[in-house]
């Protein structure tokens, strides 16, 4: 049957989603399983023993051999080091996109028509032409980039969400995104004013805290481990926390179990003082979203809803403070992580199918404004603010220079080509790399 395929690349998971076509119809944003039923994988890749590139992260990783959050340093100048050779972070983010894209070919029986990878709301042309090269290295070409923003409204819009002017908030393992979308008259949505980020905050941290409060309850215990059970102690305790931490989002209480030479310790946890380790990190993100807000002009009374993604969005404190910080209803999808990757299927349905586009303009629909930025109609390739010096989406700066506005990138659906298994195979043989599997 034919397909359209949707991929998420995040900082630590990695989700795919398909919308199949049944004659003139299609049908909703389905979940892709990526490795033994789960739809879930981590964003790392794992050099192994026999010199090949394998997706996911070794169980005993002392070597440097494992490499994860390579997405967030597309564009840097300084390469990612694997197993002792350099890699460009694009490439290793073209490859996990090939892997993908392979799995679901695999799956489905045949190439998709259509394939829309979600990017960091911050990224700008330098960097999205820098992974569309790699991309088109590894004989994955036609790919259409969407800001991640942009593929987590229409996932929403798809459940739903009726609304014109929508804040979203997402919040992943370890970064968090504040950015505004408004929908155009097709349907669709582009971003409106400048995203905000906060590298280093979210799952991870709230795991983090979770495991300092128990380590400090046990810390007579735990100062009493020598040798190998130190040495397991350490390991496994930032694994029950992260397990406690994910039944806290559902439950009044989880226990913290680890393995003790004198037996099972067990530290029972309530969700309330899980939420107040936490609360002044999702208190941070709440206040960097309202910056977001005001920063493009507007008042919080505008929006039509906050959007959720991002696993770390289950946590029932992040609703609770952005639903008293902003008069909007807060739109929580079933499972926050996968969202986005339902909508770049979504969107990649629109590069098959677009929508046709109402000549009337709705009241109140103009374009917003915010220092010379100025938004524009959303298109197959996400376009940049023009209009005065560029703004700096990030601490790499990669919008343009000072006084010169970036150049719009040209509209382009180009046919989807996948990659040739022996190309994917290779991976750019020279002596270092070997197959993705």
């Amino acid at each position: 049957m034919p397909y359209v395929l949707g991929i998420d690349i995040g900082n630590t998971t990695t989700t795919a989603s398909v919308v199949r076509r049944r004659g003139i119809d299609w049908t909703h944003a389905e979940a892709v399983a990526l490795d033994a039923g789960a739809t879930t994988v981590p964003s790392a890749l794992c050099l192994s023993a026999h010199g090949g590139l394998t997706v996911g992260a070794s169980t005993s990783d002392g070597g440097g051999r494992t490499v994860r959050g390579f997405v967030r340093r597309v564009g840097d100048d300084v390469p990612v080091v694997l197993g002792g050779e350099a890699y460009p972070a694009q490439t290793l983010t073209a490859m996990l996109a090939g892997w993908v894209v392979e799995q679901v070919r695999a799956t489905e029986g045949g190439p998709a028509e259509a394939v829309v990878v979600s990017h960091p709301a911050g990224w700008g042309p330098h960097r999205r032409e820098l992974l569309r090269r790699a991309l088109w290295e590894f004989e994955v070409p036609g790919v259409t980039l969407l800001p991640c923003p942009v593929t987590v409204a229409e996932g929403h819009a798809a459940r739903g969400f009726a609304g014109d002017l929508a804040a979203v908030y997402a919040l992943g393992g370890e970064t968090f995104e504040g950015a505004l979308v408004r929908r155009n008259d097709d349907g669709t949505y582009a971003p409106l004013g400048l995203p905000l980020g906060l590298p280093g905050c979210g799952g991870a941290e709230f795991v983090a805290e979770l495991t300092d409060h128990v380590r400090a309850v046990l810390a007579r215990e735990l100062s009493a481990l020598d040798g190998q059970w130190a040495d397991a102690a350490a390991r496994e305790l930032p694994s029950a926390c992260e397990r406690a931490a994910h039944e806290l989002s559902v439950a009044p209480q989880a226990d913290v179990v680890l393995d003790l030479p004198t037996g099972p310790a067990r530290v029972p946890v309530s969700r309330a003082e899980f939420e107040e380790m936490i609360r002044p990190a999702v208190r941070g993100t709440v206040d960097l979203l309202l910056r977001a807000v005001h920063s493009a002009g507007l008042e919080p009374a505008r929006l039509d809803g906050v959007l959720l993604a991002g696993g770390a969005t289950r946590v029932p404190l992040v609703a609770e403070l952005l639903g008293a910080a902003l008069p909007g209803p807060v739109q929580v999808a079933p499972d926050p992580q996968l969202v986005a990757a339902a909508g770049a299927a979504l969107a990649a349905r629109q590069v098959v199918a677009p929508r046709p586009r109402v000549p009337a303009t709705r009241p109140g629909a103009e374009p917003v404004g915010v220092a010379g930025v100025r938004v524009g109609r959303a298109t197959a390739v996400a376009r940049v603010p023009a209009g005065g010096r560029g703004p700096r989406h990030d601490e790499h700066g990669d919008d343009g220079f000072p006084g010169t506005p970036p150049p719009r990138p040209p509209v382009r659906i180009a046919p989807l080509e996948l990659p040739r298994a022996s190309r994917l195979a290779s991976l750019r043989r020279r002596g270092r790399e070997g197959s993705v599997r």
